[in-house]
């Protein structure tokens, strides 16, 4: 199966050779500068399209590596003011029709990044580059559908006649960081649950002072990532061959992209001790004005106390005390049984079909075996859970 961006460099359709060179780019040829830029002029945050966070998950990450890109410049062609990181229909599920899919980024949104400044111009190049690249549709996984950065896609698609389909959809956690946190978590849990969990943190002093810590330097970070990883390793994911440390490739790429971030100030580890042990800890991206939840890890030797929650609380008042901070995105799956009672704030996330062309049969096609691909996958997972119970 040759790439669609490899066909469109050989073979561009309607489009001249030195639009086609540029439609669809190695993720790696995106100037560093220029990336960053776009981010900081971003009109939705994405933590997970960062430059140092995807760079590294394009490098190495187990399933996710190779990425290309749509590329979006301004009128001089000069300045960046769109970039979406994608993969063809065929590297994603293997199916040979003529479609770019999101670039999974390891997190779980793949919100372009689009100029705020020039959000209709960047919306229009990025579709443009997709046709110019010889794809028929783009499929938009993991995107914010009430977003920003959708909106400005919608303005443009309605513009021209076409209509996305949203393929499926859920509702996730988030949080409102501009409350204050005592307030939200009483109004959330409860005062009844609020006295059980400070309960359970008193029996846990029983084993040391309990701190949380946060690692924003550089020189912090290091030590605190392995604390991570090693509590990630050592419980249920662990167990089920998932745990980043796991994986070579998986493990490289966050210990470059962590680091790389906290550089910038866009990266920082929490952590929960009882005495000298790390009982849970957690990874949080910063974008803009947005935080990101990426992963949760817990000493299971510590249930009892439910040290993820523990954890969870100490980041909501962390969050809510930083002014620079005004929302955060869970990153959790659908009715999430500990982030949803806490962060109550929702908002829907879900993949959608992107037409590129009026009344193209192709796209049919391409819906049709999406479809088929998702009934499989779904099938897959309700016989794991058969398996697990």
């Amino acid at each position: 199966m040759v790439d669609i961006a490899q066909q469109a460099a050989i073979n561009p359709a309607s489009a001249s050779d030195a639009a086609a060179a540029r439609a669809c780019v190695p993720l790696t040829t995106i100037d560093p500068g220029q990336w960053r830029a776009l981010a900081q002029r971003a009109v939705e945050p994405n933590g997970y399209y960062l430059p140092a966070w995807e760079l590294a998950v394009s490098a190495t990450a187990r399933g996710r590596t190779k990425a290309s890109a749509l590329p979006a410049f301004d009128g001089s062609s000069t300045r960046l003011i769109g970039l979406m990181p994608v993969i063809s229909l065929w590297q994603a599920w293997k199916i040979p029709l003529p479609a770019l899919v999101s670039a999974h980024p390891y997190g779980t949104l793949c919100s372009p990044l689009i100029d705020r400044d020039a959000s209709i111009e960047a919306a229009t190049s990025l579709l443009q580059q997709a046709r110019n690249a010889g794809a028929h549709a783009l499929v938009l996984n993991d995107i914010a559908l009430e977003g920003a950065a959708m909106s400005a896609l919608d303005q443009v698609l309605s513009r021209d006649g076409l209509r996305p389909r949203v393929l499926s959809s859920y509702i996730r956690a988030s949080l409102d960081a501009t409350q204050d946190a005592e307030t939200l978590l009483r109004d959330a849990l409860g005062t009844k649950k609020l006295k059980e969990l400070r309960r359970l943190r008193h029996r846990l002093e029983e084993h040391g002072p309990v701190t949380f810590d946060v690692a924003r330097r550089p020189d912090e970070i290091g030590p605190a990532l392995e604390a991570f990883l090693q509590l990630e390793a050592s419980g249920w994911k662990g167990k089920r061959g998932t745990a980043l440390v796991q994986h070579a490739g998986d493990a490289t790429f966050i210990r470059r992209a962590v680091p790389a971030l906290a550089e910038t100030a866009q990266c920082e580890i929490i952590t929960l001790r009882a005495g000298a042990t790390p009982i849970a800890a957690g990874i949080v991206l910063r974008h803009q004005d947005r935080a990101f939840f990426f992963k949760l890890g817990i000493d299971e030797r510590f249930a009892r106390y439910s040290p993820g929650v523990q954890l969870t609380l100490e980041l909501t008042r962390h969050l809510c005390a930083d002014p620079a901070i005004a929302s955060a995105d869970s990153t959790a799956g659908a009715d999430h049984p500990m982030i949803n009672p806490i962060w109550r704030g929702r908002f829907a996330i879900g993949d959608v079909l992107v037409p590129l062309r009026r009344h193209d049969p192709v796209v049919a096609l391409i819906h049709g075996a999406l479809v088929g691909v998702n009934a499989a996958h779904e099938a897959a997972r309700a016989a794991v859970r058969r398996l697990r119970k």
